[in-house]
């Protein structure tokens, strides 16, 4: 068999999978009650079903398991392992996820279901053994095994939370892990030499049923994701270590997003609060306050991620990466700055405002 048709047939399997489940979740979510209500963060009109995870997942593990059938050449003899911890630890995730979105879970049983998935993917070799090094462009030597679980933990845990911090708007988890299993999948496919293309074919049925459920959920959304990103932010944590060190393209593709997660949990802990808390800090919903349709803001983060993810695809040295690394930062943290000198200003003008009206009734 071809590569192409492989690669058609496993997008067209799970495109068509999420598609055709997508409209069943939306119903089951209304039927039994599983919705986000409008209020707190939420700014949506009516109650949305929150069973997005249901198509991403059966979608992803059906066409996962037909496609090992493919008569494909496999490289690494450990991919079979690997593929158990990536559909056995993205179950975990899922279950805790719809646990969650029914009747609501604490923050700590959430991180405790987070910890056992990472320990899943560690026990079946998904783990960080050593990363490029952007100044010589090899290979750093093997850390102790120790520090490999500390790092992939790590790793791991800020993939799941990070996406899970970004699902705010309509549209924006899903289709920003859509960039990011689109730049995994040309990174294997294409760039890497020999291609991986047995491993190329797993980011690439996460493109397709993250894509036809985004046609759901893109604004104005019939559905939300729900703790369904927690399940994509591991699955993309994974496959940026299955088959080759690709952590460098993820921090590329979603270095916004990981910026902003940085930034919030240093906020919340500063103000004395639990960083895994939800709240509008976050800099979609920042600018959303700001008068910025949902629409806009989405499409920006788009251009922006796929922007950054295009760079690690045709930059030809680890060096020149490190360098577009370090200038997305740059230019990220700018941006927060603005944006949290513009609310101060905001509330700033609203307390001056709220304090002149009290004068006045008091006159």
């Amino acid at each position: 068999m071809s590569e192409g048709i492989a690669f058609a047939l496993t997008f067209a399997l799970a495109f068509g999978a999420a598609l055709a489940l997508t409209p069943a979740a939306i119903s089951l979510g209304l039927r039994f009650g599983v919705v986000a209500i409008p209020g707190g963060r939420r700014k949506h009109r009516g109650q949305i079903s929150k069973l997005g995870a249901l198509p991403i997942f059966v979608g992803f593990t059906i066409t996962v398991l037909v496609i090992q059938a493919l008569p494909i050449p496999r490289f690494d003899p450990k991919e079979v392992i690997r593929l158990i911890g990536l559909l056995v630890g993205g179950g975990l995730i899922f279950v805790v996820g719809l646990l969650d979105d029914i009747y609501d879970l604490s923050p700590v049983k959430q991180a405790v279901g987070q910890i056992a998935a990472a320990g899943v993917a560690i026990f079946f070799q998904i783990f960080i053994e050593m990363v490029n090094n952007p100044l010589t462009g090899g290979q750093t030597d093997s850390w102790p095994y120790l520090v490999t679980v500390v790092l992939t933990m790590a790793w791991l845990g800020i993939s799941m939370n990070t996406v899970n911090f970004m699902d705010g708007l309509d549209g924006l988890a899903a289709g920003v892990g859509f960039i990011a299993s689109t730049v995994l999948f040309i990174h294997s496919a294409f760039i890497l030499n020999p291609a991986q293309t047995s491993v190329s074919l797993l980011p690439l049925a996460l493109m397709g049923t993250t894509l036809g459920y985004l046609l759901y959920n893109f604004f104005p959304a019939k559905i939300f994701l729900g703790s369904g990103a927690v399940m994509l932010g591991y699955w993309l944590g994974c496959l940026s270590i299955i088959g080759g060190a690709k952590m460098a393209t993820i921090l590329m593709v979603l270095g916004l997003p990981l910026l902003d997660f940085a930034w919030q949990v240093v906020n919340r802990v500063r103000k004395g609060r639990n960083p895994m808390t939800g709240d509008r800090g976050h800099l979609h919903f920042r600018l959303h306050d700001h008068g910025l349709g949902q629409r806009a803001i989405v499409l920006t983060y788009y251009l922006f991620c796929a922007f950054f993810g295009l760079l690690t695809l045709i930059l030809p040295s680890s060096l020149f990466k490190f360098i577009a690394l370090a200038v997305m930062i740059a230019l990220t943290l700018l941006g927060f700055a603005l944006i949290s000198r513009l609310r101060q200003r905001s509330t700033d003008e609203a307390s001056v405002a709220s304090a002149s009206s009290n004068n006045g009734g008091l006159s």
